[in-house]
């Protein structure tokens, strides 16, 4: 079984990108789903994060998102304890999702893959994007937030430029028809090639 990962900037889709290879019979692992899901449910993390943020990071046995949100912006040092806490529960949890798949090959969707070597882990990556414009207008629709700082937020990533260089594969995501049809023809190519 090959390992993918799927991954792009915010705005790019990629989790549009992900539910279409899901419907074509692939099973993909949602990183950010699943780290949060360990937040709640695993007593190593859910212990570790209350060691590092204090017993108010939890309230009524939920994490509090604003609070540790306020406490890793801007701090470079929390942020990288907590991802150190994070990123290894969710790297089990993928390995042993993944031996329980029976599929030619999985896709691991996850926001960062290049930014910290996770592509060397993988047999192969795809890379969604989509113009800068048409991406900062696709997270003013979605989230609350302000255009200045999705274009900050954006800022503080990695350029599509600058993962090309990585990728094995890219997908272009402005038309979802003509997506769904890279997608088809992206995952042909994969099962020929396995």
């Amino acid at each position: 079984m090959k390992i993918g990962g799927l991954t792009g900037g915010m705005g790019s889709g990629k989790t549009t990108v992900a539910k279409m290879f899901n419907a074509l019979g692939v099973p993909v692992y949602i990183a950010d789903v699943e780290a949060k899901r360990l937040m709640h449910e695993s007593d190593e993390v859910v212990k570790s994060v209350k060691e590092l943020f204090g017993e108010d990071a939890y309230e009524n046995g939920k994490l509090n998102r604003t609070l540790i949100a306020n406490a890793v912006f801007g701090n470079k040092e929390k942020l990288e304890a907590l991802n150190t806490i994070v990123h290894p529960a969710v790297y089990s949890d993928f390995k042993k999702w993944v031996s329980q798949q029976k599929t030619p090959y999985v896709l691991k969707e996850a926001a960062i893959i290049f930014e910290n070597g996770g592509e060397k882990q993988l047999d192969f990556t795809i890379l969604v994007t989509a113009p800068k414009e048409v991406r900062i207008q696709r997270v003013l629709n979605r989230d609350n937030m302000d255009r200045a700082a999705v274009i900050s937020r954006m800022n503080h990533q990695w350029s599509d430029e600058r993962k090309k260089a990585l990728a094995t594969f890219c997908i272009e995501n402005t038309d979802l028809a003509d997506t769904e049809a890279h997608v088809k023809y992206l995952h042909n190519q994969l099962i020929k090639s396995i």
